[in-house]
């Protein structure tokens, strides 16, 4: 592979990384593996400048903002910080800028909270302002739910005009509690404590933000006086608890390199005994007149780094390998260990993926292998003991039919691959039965799930009851449920019963688009199913589409056109979307009245509109006629641009598309 193409790589596997940790709360990878990714790239790109890009993930702070809340633009930048992954390089930098602002420079040392880092505003001592980081630049209005957390207060000490900034976090036995919960009501349980708070910090309903058991702690002074005498990061912190906030007690200052590195190996070593996750530690110069000189470079300052802690690491056996297939009919094999106390809890399996990165660690049954936890979290196998192994061991082979339903199988090919949010793993195996058992139970799962018909209750233990007791066969079934076939099944009785009859019924209503997402068309993903709809307005029509008609929408490829086409061929799919409608779930979408203003032109938006939303301009633009598409290219008629506009803009610069503002667009809407 040339330089070019592993640049090409990272860039393409660190925004995929990226949008499931910063917008989907839900990461693939260790924050550790995600960060050497991140450095990998960043070190490639400094050796070969010739391939820069300005769309980049490193010429970016952090995720995008989501559109849940109304965007608040930060006054002060909540800037990232340089990662360094081993002692060597923490050493190296406290040396570099000791020659740079003198021997005798003070750091600070302080865990490194993993949690959802926010930014609270006060005006006269009053919160008014609480805001996730987003992107850095611009992040979301979160304040009711801030404020529900209680160890955050709503007025300081002194009336001080201030902007600070806190890890929002969930302890460890809130999250205990919470998936405790979780798993009673048959619910998908949280992976970590840190994807958990950043659930709950952006719940739609404060109240239920509430009963989440959130806390912070807050680290740094962003904007606004503190008073004076106010030299060093230690006598900020200082100030800022006098104020009223809770602030980390762990706080090492020191000039001495030797003393700084074991404060760092300390705070790692007891990382488990604490009541929350920490991923490493931070290491700051103390003196604000010696942050000044050192200065800040493109996307973090010179005077900071982040250690982050390598996952810890155990020997156990392995004792067999077993095969479950999913939704989509993979194949995924997961490793049977023999129980080994792993970051504070119990590790008996873990997952192996595929059979490609089998074959490529070589990892048999029987081997004594190395296990570590994903972000602490999820347990995977990290290598064979070779050493250790039996003569006679043999490699290990996946099923060459279904385990599930005795189907036969397919490989998934990087030629299949489409980046459209669909659970992809390259070198897997798949089940071709639409009928397997397996894939049923996971469909099912999938249909009644948030994001798709949202009937609330009906989790994966509750699925599997209503299967075992052959009560449905496909997800057209649960509408044909009655209350008392419920009722006598285990744990649930009549108020169970109740609540799920009147959830399904309420998801009647969900629309078209969710109704297209729960169906769990193959490449076809909830955006994806949103422009559908959008596109043809009623699952009739869809019917009757062709490949051509459904390419022209924005962001559909040849390969999702057939997907849908072969999708709504099957007769299982015609058998179960007439008894969704016979059952009154509603397959198409109100008549909505168009204006012709911007018919037939491709709309851009990009940075910040002020006074309106991406979300209200894309409904004007779609309302009028227009389409609105994620990327800029030739085909783009117009790039709507907002303040703090970034690589997009820059973009449509080098390519020559017309750029407009706020004022402009209006007019063009006949505004």
């Amino acid at each position: 592979m040339s330089v070019k193409e592993r640049i090409e790589q990272l860039r393409a596997l660190i925004k995929y990384h990226s949008k499931r940790y910063y917008e989907n709360d839900a990461p693939e990878i260790s924050d550790f593996e995600y960060d050497k990714l991140f450095e990998e790239l960043k070190t490639l790109e400094a050796q070969n400048p010739e391939y820069n890009d300005p769309t980049s993930p490193t010429q970016r702070v952090g995720g995008m903002a989501l559109d849940k809340f109304e965007k608040v633009k930060h006054e002060a930048r909540m800037g990232s910080l340089t990662d360094v992954f081993d002692l060597d390089s923490l050493r190296a930098f406290i040396r570099s800028v000791k020659t740079e602002v003198g021997e005798d420079t003070e750091f600070s040392v302080e865990p490194k909270i993993d949690g959802l880092s926010v930014s609270l505003k006060y005006e006269k001592g009053i919160l008014t302002v609480g805001a996730t980081r987003g992107d850095g630049l611009v992040g979301e209005d979160v304040s009711a739910n801030i404020k529900t957390i209680r160890s955050i207060p709503l007025e300081l000490t002194e009336p001080r005009d201030i902007t600070v900034r806190g890890e929002v976090y969930m302890p460890r036995k809130s999250f205990e509690r919470l998936n405790k919960e979780k798993e009673e009501k048959g619910e998908a349980l949280w992976a970590n404590p840190r994807n958990a708070a950043a659930g709950s910090l952006r719940c739609l309903d404060s109240k239920e933000t509430a009963k989440r058991g959130l806390d912070i702690f807050v680290f740094n002074h962003q904007l606004g006086e503190l008073g004076e005498n106010i030299q060093t990061h230690e006598d900020s912190i200082n100030k800022i608890k006098a104020l009223g906030f809770k602030t980390i007690s762990m706080l090492t200052i020191s000039s001495n390199e030797d003393e700084l590195v074991n404060a760092v190996v300390s705070l790692g070593e007891g990382r488990r005994d604490l009541s929350y996750d920490i991923d490493g530690a931070v290491i700051k110069v103390n003196s604000f007149e010696k942050r000044r000189e050192l200065g800040e470079g493109t996307s973090t300052p010179k005077w900071a780094v982040a250690y982050k802690y390598p996952p810890e690491q155990k020997k156990t056996k392995l004792l067999d390998i077993v095969v479950q297939v999913g939704r989509t009919g993979v194949l995924t094999p997961n490793a049977v260990l023999e129980p080994v106390k792993l970051a504070g809890t119990t590790v008996s399996r873990a997952t192996l993926h595929n059979i490609d990165i089998i074959r490529e660690k070589d990892i048999r049954i029987g081997d004594t292998v190395i296990v570590q936890k994903a972000g602490d979290i999820i347990p995977e196998v990290v290598a064979s003991v070779r050493e250790a192994r039996e003569s006679d061991s043999m490699p290990y082979e996946m099923p060459s039919q279904c385990p599930s339903c005795g189907g036969s199988l397919t490989y998934d090919d990087v030629n299949d691959f489409i980046d459209d949010g669909e659970d992809f793993t390259l070198g897997a195996l798949r089940c071709t039965n639409p009928s397997c058992p397996a894939q049923l139970e996971r469909n099912i799962e999938h249909f009644s799930s948030k994001k798709a018909m949202n009937i609330d209750g009906l989790g994966g233990k509750v699925v599997k009851l209503l299967l075992d007791n052959g009560l449905i066969h496909d997800a057209s079934d649960l509408y044909y449920i009655k209350k008392e076939e419920i009722e006598p099944l285990e744990r649930m009785g009549e108020k169970s019963a109740e609540k799920l009859i009147s959830a399904i019924e309420a998801s009647k209503g969900a629309g078209l688009a969710r109704v297209l997402f729960a169906l769990g068309i193959r490449h076809v993903g909830e955006v994806a199913s949103a422009n559908l709809a959008s596109k043809f307005g009623s699952i009739d029509a869809i019917f009757d589409a062709t490949e051509d008609q459904i390419c022209e929408i924005e962001d559909f490829g040849l390969i999702m056109a057939k997907s849908v086409v072969e999708f709504f061929k099957k007769d299982t799919t015609k058998y179960i979307v007439s008894r969704l409608k016979q059952a009154g779930v509603v397959t198409e979408d109100a008549v909505v009245e168009k204006s012709s203003e911007l018919e037939g032109l491709t709309f851009v938006l990009t940075g910040t509109l002020e006074d309106m939303t991406r979300d209200e301009a894309s409904d004007m633009i779609k309302a009028r006629g227009g389409k609105v598409s994620s990327s800029v290219s030739k085909k783009t008629d117009y790039v709507l641009a907002g303040a703090e506009a970034g690589s997009k803009l820059t973009k449509a610069q080098a390519l020559g598309v017309k750029i407009i503002d706020k004022d402009t667009f209006l007019k063009m809407c006949g505004m």
